[in-house]
């Protein structure tokens, strides 16, 4: 594995720990279709279904996690999320719906991330 999956993945188990400290629950992980790949789908302590793709860097980089998430991103999780939420809709409460979250996690070394939640981006 490339060190840049390797910077993926350790984003993804942070932000997932994040999410579940702070009254997530985790539903799925990695879930793909033609269109897009959604990282997490959640399900916050009000019963909104979340679709959390994470952003991760190591603190190297002249660049924060946020910058590689453009308008077309969003757009492909839009589209996985309807297609999840199309066939999960049991899962939906119809009156929170559901929303797109980011994580970015900013790595020196996996004990010091640096972890920012963006709601409904």
């Amino acid at each position: 594995m490339n060190s840049k999956a390797n910077t993926g993945n350790l984003g993804e188990d942070l932000a997932c720990r994040y999410l579940i400290n702070n009254g997530y629950k985790i539903l799925d992980r990695n879930f793909r279709k033609p269109c897009g790949e959604i990282d997490i789908i959640a399900k916050d302590n009000d019963a909104t279904i979340v679709f959390v793709e994470v952003k991760a860097l190591r603190r190297a980089s002249s660049l924060s996690p946020e910058d590689n998430m453009s308008s077309s991103k969003i757009a492909k999780i839009n589209r996985t999320a309807s297609l999840w939420a199309g066939s999960n809709d049991a899962s939906i409460n119809q009156e929170k719906g559901f929303r797109v979250d980011l994580v970015a996690v900013e790595l020196a070394n996996w004990q010091d991330p640096i972890i920012r939640h963006y709601k409904n981006v």
